[in-house]
């Protein structure tokens, strides 16, 4: 049983599976810092100065009434929030994670050629009627039997 699951681990698909899972993950990571910390700033700028990831409606209030200034602030005295505009951060990260693979892809399917099928050949040879022997397809007599053939193939 040992010997079997070494064999299924070492495997091409599933090593080239790990590493891709790996990749994937610091990729996401690397998005995720991309939209949090130069993204969202700069889109809240241009919008007035709007940090989207304080932006929550509270569902329940906590030991000390609103109003809550922050989520954490919140979330301390026991407020149930729903934070709606770290959900608006992680939806502008997916949709840059899932254009990117999108694009890896389809580089990878434009580097792949398609297979060429060859053309096919006309026959060079043909089967006499009469005694079944290979023969030319250009010959009108069989140089076995000597009958006369018909032009079909």
């Amino acid at each position: 049983m040992l010997k079997a699951f070494k064999e299924f681990a070492v495997k091409g698909n599933v090593v080239d599976m790990a590493v891709g899972i790996i990749i994937g993950a610091a990729f996401t990571s690397v998005v995720q810092s991309l939209v949090k910390d130069v993204l969202m700033p700069a889109l809240g700028l241009l919008m007035g100065g709007v940090d989207f990831s304080e932006f929550f409606i509270v569902l329940k209030e906590g030991s000390i009434p609103p109003p809550y200034t922050t989520v954490s602030a919140a979330q301390k005295v026991g407020a149930v929030t729903l934070n709606y505009g770290l959900f608006i951060n992680t939806a502008i990260s997916f949709l840059i994670v899932s254009f990117a693979v999108f694009m890896l892809i389809r580089y990878i399917n434009k580097l792949k050629r398609p297979e060429e099928t060859p053309e096919p050949v006309a026959p060079s040879i043909k089967k006499c009627d009469y005694c079944f022997s290979d023969i030319s397809v250009k010959a009108t007599r069989c140089p076995h039997c000597t009958s006369e053939l018909e032009d079909s193939i």
